[in-house]
């Protein structure tokens, strides 16, 4: 469907602006995670993978040749395999699927990117912390990173208007 090709390009289009220098030696490497267990095992456990994330997964390939789209994959895996370098981002079907193991593995320094929008948008993963605000107990590294994050974007976002 266009919802996932367009998930797909904004991707794309993101991790090539945050780091176009690797990205000018290779595509982008973009897992697309099932949404069924174990990507449904061929339409044993759904069909959803089949008729509607292959073929959006294809079409994404043919719209964006400088991409290197995969998958489904098993949810339960994926994200082990692109934790491990295989992958470069995965694109979740829904919201916990992808932000409990991205949680798990950058908990303290995570940046959540809002996609498709006409500014930059970053914010600490973890979120606003309010029941920490004037403890003491706060770790400010998220929002730290947030801000270097946005910080890049919005010269590499300058940087690629120019050239256009």
């Amino acid at each position: 469907p266009a919802q996932i090709r367009h998930v797909i390009a904004e991707t794309g289009h993101f991790l090539k602006l945050r780091d176009r220098a690797k990205f000018a030696k290779r595509p982008p490497r973009i897992a697309v995670a099932g949404v069924n267990p174990h990507a449904s095992e061929n339409g044993l456990f759904g069909d959803e993978e089949a008729r509607r994330l292959t073929p959006a997964i294809a079409t994404a390939q043919k719209e964006n040749p400088g991409l290197a789209l995969s998958g489904p994959y098993a949810p339960d895996t994926v994200y082990w395999r692109a934790l491990r370098g295989e992958f470069d981002a995965v694109i979740a079907a829904y919201h916990d699927q992808g932000l409990i193991p991205f949680k798990l593995a950058a908990f303290h320094d995570g940046v959540n990117v809002t996609l498709g929008l006409p500014l930059i948008r970053t914010s600490p993963d973890h979120g606003t912390a309010l029941d920490l605000a004037g403890t003491g107990k706060a770790n400010p590294q998220s929002m730290i990173e947030a801000i270097r994050l946005a910080t890049k974007l919005v010269t590499a976002r300058a940087a690629e208007a120019k050239r256009r």
